[in-house]
């Protein structure tokens, strides 16, 4: 037989397992806690957190189907942006470095080239005379 448990037994169960708390938590507070963390750029922005608000609050009524999945639509197009923005800047960062090493391969190469041609230089001087 399945009995249910009143305020004041949940709050003696709380008080004696401090531990369980944890256990007993809502997603829906979980995902809240992370939302205001990632807000305050605390923590990281995640898309299973913000799923996971959208539902509760179409569960409650608080939005219709449709205004939930739009934003939610939304939550991934902003989401997806971001993460080819990072690809973006990881290339332009690759593309940077071996240019850079690139360059500097470049000079080294410049100065035996001119050092060769000082030299070719001075032998065709010698020739004309």
């Amino acid at each position: 037989m399945v009995s249910e448990l009143g305020g004041s037994q949940i709050s003696t169960l709380l008080e004696t397992l401090p531990g369980i708390a944890n256990v007993l938590r809502s997603p829906v507070a979980d995902a809240l806690g992370n939302v205001i963390r990632a807000a305050a750029r605390l923590a990281e922005f995640n898309v299973a957190d913000a799923d996971e608000l959208i539902k509760y609050a179409t569960r409650r009524s608080l939005l219709a189907q449709e205004e939930g999945d739009r934003l939610l639509a939304e939550v991934h197009a902003a989401e997806q942006r971001r993460a080819d923005k990072a690809v973006e800047r990881e290339r332009a960062l690759r593309a940077k470095a071996r240019a850079k090493g690139k360059t500097v391969h470049r000079v080294k190469s410049v100065r035996r080239v001119k050092a060769v041609k000082k030299v070719g230089k001075a032998a065709k001087g010698s020739r004309r005379r």
